[in-house]
């Protein structure tokens, strides 16, 4: 076992506002996971847990370790394997019980973590546990239970397989073709257990499993991951590319063409998609997503309902209005029947029965769900985050400004979010608009207030 100020150092660096991540080993180990487990089980005083994990070549060690830590805290154990995030969210609903997953999801190979949930997926975050089990782990003690846990080991796939394609009808995508770029992550093993079961072409593209990411770090944030499925779906005329992250819980599209798609669009394909089933529903969806999410919704015939950037703050909002979906700029969708928990995999399955129905090109498609221009997310690096934002509020003051998450400026033809980063001395900025030079411009002159004279 570490030493007590191995232990605080440790926990210091890698436990996070959401969950547990750092380098392996240099930032932590499986000393560090194997209390993580005792504390999860002590904290929930859970009788039994589910877990999952990823390929990455640190995973069996960590889970391992974190299972020992809760069989010694007295809980059973239910161990699903090789699983995407998803699943394992999925497998805390179905069997009623806590969860966690063993991944660093987009990091790069040097990297592992825990997510954890309550029962039937609930978030575990700094202010809903994390901080309890945080503490606990850094006390170094390890609690034995007098009769202590077993671990059992079960298979889902197949339950998981048949979840996901009951939020379609499997027929309607029969005709098309599609490529998956799984980036040699967890996607390289559930897209083909559900995608087996359709009647579509469809080509994997790095789809054995390597933790070392061996053609392109599983960040389909970053464009240049990117350029591999774009081109693979111009060269072989296909209808679209799906681009998952490592854990495979995030999605991105690209269209025919081999053009990029924000993540509001996905949101907005699959609200609409819900509203033709479920008509007057609500759907969540986060500020810096288009105003044109919130006008197809209403559109729709659906009620639009604004929310923070997080899932924290995503997952509560749906739970308090009973919101069917709720959608994320960031490649993040969440189901009310997924235990309001995201599914990318839920997510594209809706986009390809909602395209496949429409008997348009994406290309074609998409245009019915853009009609403004944005920025794209920019980062300033800045001295004073408060001040950064106060200038750029005092600048606008006679424009109509809130303040739910950072600072939102709305002029009409035009709106921006500037909000801070949790964990740097950065604000990011959000910039949208009628028109391309109007949203160029809004962007240089807001960057320059922010990154003037400091």
């Amino acid at each position: 076992m570490k030493s007590e100020v191995d232990i605080k150092d440790s926990v210091k660096k890698v436990f996070k506002a959401y969950d547990v991540r750092g380098l392996f080993p240099g930032e932590w180990d499986d000393d560090i996971a194997r209390l993580a487990g005792n504390a999860f089980v002590q904290y929930l005083n859970a009788e039994s847990i589910v877990i999952g994990r990823d390929m990455r070549n640190s995973s069996p060690v960590l889970a391992k370790a974190f299972c020992e830590g809760a069989i010694m805290a007295g809980a059973e154990v239910f161990d699903i394997g090789l699983a995407s995030t998803d699943m394992l969210y999925f497998a805390s609903g179905h069997l009623n019980m806590p969860g966690v997953m063993v991944t660093a999801s987009h990091n790069p190979a040097q990297y592992n973590g825990l997510k954890m949930c309550r029962q039937m997926a609930a978030p575990i975050g700094e202010d809903s546990g994390l901080s309890q089990i945080k503490a606990a782990v850094e006390s170094g003690i390890l609690v034995r239970h007098e009769i202590p846990g077993e671990l059992k080991e079960i298979d889902l796939a197949n339950e998981f397989r048949d979840h996901c394609l009951s939020f379609i009808n499997p027929k309607t995508i029969e005709n098309l073709k599609i490529i998956a770029d799984t980036a040699n992550g967890m996607g390289g093993y559930v897209v083909p257990k559900v995608f087996d079961k359709l009647n579509c072409k469809i080509e994997i593209m790095y789809g054995e499993l390597d933790g070392s990411f061996p053609n392109h770090p599983a960040d389909p944030l970053q464009a240049e991951n990117l350029k591999d499925l774009q081109n693979r779906v111009v060269e072989t005329s296909s209808d679209i590319g799906l681009a998952f992250d490592g854990d495979a819980d995030r999605v991105f599209l690209v269209d025919d063409m081999g053009q990029t798609m924000g993540g509001y669009l996905t949101v907005a394909m699959v609200a609409q998609s819900l509203l033709k089933k479920f008509p007057g529903e609500t759907i969540v969806y986060n500020l810096i997503c288009s105003k044109a999410v919130p006008e197809l919704i209403e559109k729709s015939g659906g009620i639009a309902h604004r929310t923070r950037v997080g899932h924290s703050f995503i997952k509560q909002v749906m739970a308090d209005t009973g919101a069917i979906f709720g959608g994320e700029h960031s490649g993040h969708y969440y189901f009310r029947d997924n235990y309001y928990a995201d599914s990318g995999l839920i997510a594209a399955l809706m986009v390809l029965e909602l395209l496949a129905e429409s008997e348009k090109k994406l290309s074609e498609l998409r245009k019915e769900f853009e009609p403004y221009f944005q920025s794209g997310e920019i980062n300033s690096v800045v001295k004073s985050v408060p001040k950064s934002i106060e200038k750029v509020t005092k600048y606008f003051s006679k424009n109509e400004i809130d303040n739910l998450d950072g600072l939102t400026i709305n002029d009409g033809n035009w709106w921006a979010n500037i909000r801070p980063s949790n964990t740097e001395p950065l604000v990011r900025l959000n910039v949208e608009a009628h028109s391309d030079e109007l949203c160029r411009t809004k962007t240089r002159e807001i960057l320059e207030i922010i990154r003037g004279e400091q």
